[in-house]
């Protein structure tokens, strides 16, 4: 009975230390203006992408080829494109997408490059030479190049994007999942759970991920603006996106041919670009200095 209740006792004491933690973290996140700045814009993102619907006052693939090119005024409040397409319309819908590649991919890569890492920093040896080094070729790519081949091998959709850049961002998150492994398999409470008779999969899983949470956390705040504009940037060279679907690169790309004379075209597409992808690196910076243990004081 008493060593039950001192079970009982500690593991309450553990979640009541996990509880503090997460609260002096979010304390220390709230006192970044920066980050409380980075954290209300991506708010209003995401609101804008979920009522895009209620918001957009058009539909984004309409075409009024009668009003084609209008400056911004009250009618169109971002104007419209060489179609008479509302770019305000088209700019909240493709918020969505924006969103989606970046969600996405980031998860997709960080679950791959997690499981990568934690094998080659557990289990060392000939494991950890053949996954390191698949690791540098594809860092040894510029991603912009990597994501153009396997585009061009998948072919051009939503779909296939979200795979290329989510396959160009594993190298960084296999690296920092096994420098945290190097780091933390030796410890004592790894020895202690493995001598219990733990599985080499709940070591991974309980005890050494936790613990490595903090870097992975923002490395992936932050290439959720790198995917944005990864996803941009493959639409503007036109192997994104497929039209009509409004996409931010793909309307920048239409808008170019028009730059002298309908500037709005490519101004505010960019400037949503521009805002995305400000939010996130103010969002990783606010996480960064939050979960470093070093700036408690």
């Amino acid at each position: 009975m008493e060593k039950t209740k001192d079970l009982t006792s500690s593991s309450e004491a553990g979640s009541i230390k996990k509880r503090s933690q997460v609260k002096e973290v979010w304390r220390r996140f709230c006192r970044n203006k920066q980050a409380m700045v980075g954290m209300c814009m991506l708010l209003l993102l995401i609101f804008a992408a979920i009522f895009a619907d209620i918001i957009a006052p058009y539909d984004p693939v309409e075409q009024d080829i009668i009003n084609r090119l209008k400056p911004p005024s009250s009618a169109h409040w971002f104007g419209t494109d060489e179609l008479g397409r509302d770019i305000f319309s088209r700019i909240l819908y493709g918020s969505r997408i924006s969103l989606t590649v970046g969600l996405i991919a980031v998860g997709l890569s960080s679950i791959v490059g997690c499981a990568l890492g934690a094998i080659a920093g557990y289990y060392g040896g000939v494991l950890d030479n053949i996954i390191m080094r698949c690791t540098d070729v594809l860092m040894a790519i510029p991603s912009i190049l990597l994501n153009i081949s396997i585009v061009a091998a998948l072919g051009t959709g939503l779909q296939n994007v979200m795979i290329a850049i989510g396959i160009s961002s594993v190298p960084a998150y296999c690296r920092i999942m096994r420098a945290s492994l190097l780091s933390l398999k030796e410890q004592e409470f790894v020895d202690a759970s493995r001598a219990a008779g733990a599985s080499d999969v709940h070591i991974i899983i309980h005890h050494i991920l936790p613990n490595s949470l903090a870097p992975l956390i923002v490395q992936a705040t932050l290439k959720i603006g790198g995917a944005i504009l990864s996803c941009a940037s493959m639409s503007f060279i036109g192997l994104g996106i497929v039209p009509p679907t409004p996409e931010w690169g793909a309307m920048l790309s239409t808008g170019r041919d028009f730059l002298r004379d309908a500037p709005h075209l490519t101004a505010f597409p960019g400037m949503a670009i521009m805002f995305a992808v400000f939010a996130m690196n103010l969002m990783g910076d606010g996480l960064r200095d939050a979960l470093d243990p070093k700036l408690k004081n």
